[in-house]
């Protein structure tokens, strides 16, 4: 049997396959070093986002004089509804702050909590070895709101309400379906019609919305504006959580008023490597983040840019690399909440030479441990924003699954997320599921600064995905010269098939490398011989945005992912 990641990770391979035939072509990867489109530049402000209705929303806020979190609200609330099965108000936010003012950077957690009913008793008396991937019992808190409002109430300048209003309008009035969020949607289908509310709420006469055709979501309006009138605690403490609840208790799940009532989002200290003069920052466990540290970390020592973007060398040693960072993820990534996590050690140069020990340049390990750092008492979207201050926002929000637990509670326009069933019930891992505790996490905003000033504000979505697309992205840029559309758009290698963080074991074989077209094909033939299992797709799931910051001139270089609808736009 596949490990429930590998099978969600497949089923978002297939998902972003899909568009590509729902579109009615091929959608082929620029080789390395090439882009099928410019940098955008502009010197006052930029937003870059995966649909460009929801990134000129941003824009806008940014001409009519907000900053930069007041346009990655806008920006957010726009796309949970233009892509609905990727984000939305029923999922959880990560975010990472530059604030020009005081030159320093913030992370915020905006996850939420199992519910405090979930005990794995409870699931062992439903003969269940694994949490469900759809249904209520996959179900955590939505952190999204509050994660606004956390973010709102220290950086912005605006009223929630006159951040919602253009979304609300959008609902309202309807707005055209873009192409590639079109086949993402079709790929949908089948789980919204297995509900009442969720078929009403996403689909036309049964079927998902095409290319080109106006959606409108009258109920998100309502919700929308509900939000704009009673702000976070019509959420968690109103109208919306009450409507929840009843759907949880007229459907077998586990919410209760007190999960929402107690919801806090999390303000945390973003943690760091650095990597050949540059500092690379991520948001600390319980997501994935400092996966890419440590994988920078094991490369560093290796002269990467003399291997050559399209070498076998390079492709090899960056397959090693992530083998070694997510046998740790498997083993360590939890909520620190419950327990004491080797972050600090986990990140450290000394650790990484100690892994690296393990890397075999002619041959593909089959099976990787996870370390022994020594513990010192001490579907998603992503979008970016920076503003003439060069205030700066990295942010990343989802469902997890394309429209999470496949359910919409009732007529409130949203579907809610299945973050829950990253919970292991092994009880002795880290990640076990406990009452009211945060799950892994796969989603990751990062940062990064160079000279103490900020230079690249980016992410790369798609679960699994993420940690290896952020070290291709800045291995392109750093190494291999890259511009940052370029280093978007160039051929991506995903590796799937390494130990779980639910307690699965992972692969005794390796795992499969999906190549897509593009990489040269004699370096996967080397790869081959050197053991990896090599199948070559049109494309993976690595969404990605980014925002670099010319420090000579200040200009703002935006890069927008090629492999779907969005842009980078700037004024």
């Amino acid at each position: 049997m596949l490990l429930k990641s590998t099978l969600l990770v497949l089923l978002t391979i297939a998902l972003y396959s899909m568009s590509s035939v729902v579109l009615g072509g091929e959608r082929s990867t620029p080789a390395a070093g090439r882009a099928g489109r410019s940098v955008t530049m502009a010197t006052h402000g930029m937003v870059a986002a995966s649909q460009p209705l929801a990134a000129q929303i941003g824009l806008d806020v940014l001409k009519s004089g907000g900053n930069a979190v007041d346009a990655a609200i806008a920006v957010n609330a726009a796309l949970g509804l233009m892509e609905p099965m990727s984000c939305g108000i029923g999922g959880d936010l990560y975010a990472i702050v530059w604030d020009a003012k005081t030159h320093k950077l913030y992370g915020l957690n905006a996850s939420g909590r199992s519910p405090f009913k979930a005990t794995r008793d409870l699931f062992a008396a439903k003969g269940l070895e694994e949490i469900p991937t759809s249904g209520p019992l996959s179900w955590s808190v939505p952190g999204c709101v509050d994660g606004w409002e956390a973010l709102r109430r220290r950086f912005g300048t605006r009223t929630l309400a006159q951040l919602l209003e253009p979304s609300i309008r959008y609902a309202e009035e309807g707005f055209p379906v873009s192409p590639v969020i079109a086949g993402y949607w079709r790929g949908g289908e089948a789980r919204l019609r297995r509900q009442k509310d969720a078929s009403r709420t996403y689909l036309l006469d049964g079927r998902a919305p095409r290319a080109g055709e106006t959606f409108k979501n009258p109920n998100l309006a309502r919700s929308y504006r509900l939000l704009a009138e009673k702000g976070r605690d019509g959420f968690y403490r109103g109208e919306i959580a009450r409507g929840i609840v009843a759907f949880s208790e007229a459907n077998g799940g586990l919410f209760s008023s007190k999960d929402f009532a107690d919801h806090t989002s999390t303000w945390v200290d973003p943690v760091s490597t650095t990597y050949r003069g540059y500092e690379v920052w991520e948001i600390p466990p319980p997501g994935q983040g400092i996966a890419v540290l440590e994988m920078l970390n094991v490369l560093e020592s290796y002269d990467v840019k003399k291997m050559g973007a399209d070498s076998a060398d390079w492709w090899h040693l960056f397959l090693e690399a992530k083998k070694l960072a997510y046998a740790d993820r498997a083993r360590f990534y939890a909520d620190p909440d419950f327990g004491k996590l080797p972050v600090k050690e986990l990140i450290s140069k000394e650790y990484a030479a100690e892994r690296r020990k393990l890397v075999d340049m002619g041959k593909a390990a089959t099976r990787v441990p996870p370390g022994d750092p020594k513990l010192e008492r001490g579907d998603t979207v992503y979008l970016c924003a920076v503003d003439k201050d060069r205030n700066c926002v990295s942010l990343i929000q989802s469902n997890y699954n394309g429209f999470g637990s496949g359910l919409v509670p009732g007529d409130l326009g949203f579907a809610l997320q299945n973050r829950g069933c990253l919970f292991a019930l092994d009880p002795k891992h880290a990640n076990r599921l406990d009452p009211h505790k945060r799950p892994f996490h796969t989603i990751i905003p990062s940062l990064v600064t160079k000279g103490g000033k900020p230079w690249f504000v980016f992410g790369v979505m798609g679960g699994d995905m993420q940690p290896q697309g952020q070290v291709e992205v800045l291995v392109n840029l750093i190494d291999f010269g890259m511009n940052v559309q370029e280093a978007g758009e160039a051929p991506r290698l995903e590796h799937i098939g390494s130990a779980t963080p639910t307690g699965s074991p992972g692969s005794r074989t390796g795992g499969t490398v999906y190549a897509e077209r593009g990489i040269d094909e004699k370096a996967l033939e080397e790869l081959k011989r050197r053991g990896h299992r090599v199948t070559v797709i049109r494309t993976n799931g690595g969404g990605y945005q980014g925002i670099l910051i010319d420090s000579k001139t200040n200009v703002l270089h935006g890069g927008s992912e090629a492999r779907k609808d969005g842009c980078a736009i700037g004024y």
